[in-house]
C-alpha cells in the first residue's frame, strides 16, 4: 500500500520588533475588515436569492482598494487577505453541506488573531523566514528543526490572549510513516478520578491542572473586575493577566495529553474508546468545570489523528452502551449502580470489579467484536494527517 506524505504544521514561537509588531497588527485588521466586507455583501447577495463565489469576491476586493474610505488595505501584503476569502469560501461550503453554521462576522476582541501567507508571500532562507512588505526577517525560537528538505505551503501568524506571538508552518512530514503492525489492543475509560483507565489495568492520574491554578486564576479575575469597563491600558493589562493563567493551564494540558497519546498509539494497534458528547455533559453544571479541565475532547482529536498518522485503528463505542454495569466476567448486567460505588461484586459470578477497569475491558471486548463482526463501521472524522483510519461505532446494546 503506497504511503502518502502528512502534512504537518510546525509552530513555534517569535518575538517581532516593534515595527513588526505594528505591522502585524495592521495586516489583522485588515484580513478582519475584508472578511467581514466580503460576509456582508454575500449576505446581502443571499437575501436576493444570489450567490457570490471567490471569484466575484476577489474582485470587489480590487474594487475596495482603489475607494478612499479602504485605501489603507494596499498598505499591507495582499496575500493575506486573498486566503481570508478563500477561508470565508470555506466557511460557506461547510455551511451549504449542513456541517457547519452560518459565517459569523469577526469581532475586535477575537481571542486569538491571525494571517496566513501562502508561498508568494513568506521566504525561508539560511533558516531565517520574512514575510512579505517586511525587511528584517522574524526572530523565531527555532525549537525543533523542520523536516530535511521541507516545501512549506503556507505560513500562519497569530497572536494569542496572553499576547504571545506564534508562526506556524504547514509541510510534508516524510518522517511520518506507519508503524509496525501489532497484537496490542486497549480499551480506555476516560474519567475525572482518574484521567484514564485502561483495560491493562493502569491508571493515569488526573492531574486537575485549572484547579491548580485556580486561586492564582481567581486573584487575576478580581483584579480584572476591578477595572473600569472600556479599553483602557490598565483594563488591557488585568485582561492579559488573565489570559496568561488561562495559558498555563491549557500549556499543560496539551503537553500531557500529547504525552499520553503518542504512547498508546505506539503501544497498540486497535484503541476503543467511548463515544462521549461533550458538548452536552458539560451542560452538567456540577461537573462541567472538572470535565473540560479533563480535556476529554482533545484527547480524542489527538488518539484519531495519530491513529491515522501511524497506520492504527480508533473504535468508538456507542455512549449508552453499560460499560460500567455489565460484568465483563460472565455477561449479567446490574439494573443500578450508584456514581459513588467505585467497586461492586457481580451478582451472577461473584466476580469483584474495579469499576473503571471493567468499563475499559468491557469497551475493549465491545470493540473487538465490532471489528471483527464489521457492525456499524463508518469513516472517522477528517484530520491533519490526511490519511483516515477506521471509526467503529457499536450500537447500543439492549439490557
Amino acid at each position: 500500500m503506497a504511503v502518502h506524505p502528512v502534512k504537518r504544521a510546525f509552530k513555534y514561537r517569535f518575538y517581532p520588533s516593534d515595527v513588526q509588531a505594528a505591522e502585524l497588527l495592521r495586516t489583522f485588521g485588515c484580513v478582519r475588515r475584508v472578511y467581514n466586507l466580503a460576509l456582508a455583501a454575500r449576505s446581502e447577495a443571499w437575501a436576493r436569492q444570489e450567490r457570490i463565489n471567490y471569484h466575484q469576491a476577489s474582485a470587489m476586493l480590487t474594487a475596495w482598494k482603489k475607494t478612499e474610505e479602504l485605501a489603507f488595505l494596499n498598505e499591507v501584503s495582499s496575500v493575506p487577505l486573498q486566503q481570508t476569502l478563500r477561508h470565508l469560501q470555506s466557511a460557506f461550503t461547510h455551511f451549504f453541506a449542513k456541517r457547519a453554521k452560518y459565517p459569523r462576522f469577526k469581532s475586535r476582541k477575537a481571542s486569538r488573531k491571525s494571517a496566513e501567507y501562502t508561498s508568494s508571500g513568506f521566504r525561508i532562507r539560511d533558516g531565517r523566514l520574512t514575510l512579505a512588505k517586511m525587511a528584517a526577517p522574524l526572530d523565531i525560537v527555532w525549537s525543533r528543526p523542520l523536516p530535511a528538505g521541507a516545501q512549506p505551503s503556507t505560513v500562519t501568524v497569530s497572536q494569542d490572549p496572553a499576547g504571545r506571538w506564534f508562526v506556524s508552518i504547514l509541510c510534508e512530514d516524510p518522517g511520518i510513516k506507519p508503524l509496525t503492525s501489532t497484537d496490542a489492543a486497549v480499551g480506555i475509560d476516560v474519567g475525572l478520578n482518574h484521567l484514564l483507565v485502561l483495560s491493562t489495568g493502569e491508571k493515569v492520574a488526573n492531574p486537575r491542572h485549572e484547579c491548580r491554578d485556580r486561586a492564582r486564576l481567581a486573584k487575576a479575575q478580581r483584579e480584572l473586575s476591578r477595572k473600569a469597563k472600556g479599553e483602557g491600558a490598565n483594563r488591557r493589562k488585568a485582561r492579559r493577566r488573565v489570559a496568561r493563567v488561562h495559558a498555563r493551564i491549557a500549556d499543560r494540558r496539551r503537553d500531557l495529553l500529547h504525552q499520553l497519546t503518542t504512547r498508546l498509539v505506539r503501544e497498540n494497534q486497535t484503541l476503543v474508546i467511548e463515544d462521549l458528547t461533550v458538548r452536552n455533559m458539560v451542560k452538567n453544571r456540577p461537573l462541567a468545570r472538572a470535565i473540560a479541565d479533563a480535556g476529554w475532547r482533545e484527547f480524542r482529536m489527538m488518539l484519531e489523528y495519530k491513529a491515522a498518522w501511524y497506520g492504527r485503528q480508533v473504535i468508538a463505542v456507542d455512549r449508552f452502551f453499560p460499560s460500567t454495569r455489565l460484568c465483563s466476567g460472565c455477561g449479567s448486567l446490574r439494573e443500578r449502580l450508584p456514581l459513588s460505588a467505585r467497586t461492586w461484586t457481580c451478582g451472577n459470578c461473584g466476580m469483584v470489579h474495579d469499576r473503571d477497569v471493567n468499563a475499559a475491558n468491557n469497551l475493549l471486548a465491545a470493540g473487538l467484536a465490532a471489528s471483527v463482526c464489521g457492525a456499524g463501521v463508518r469513516p472517522q472524522r477528517s484530520s491533519p494527517g490526511g490519511q483516515s483510519a477506521m471509526k467503529q461505532k457499536v450500537p447500543r446494546r439492549e439490557p
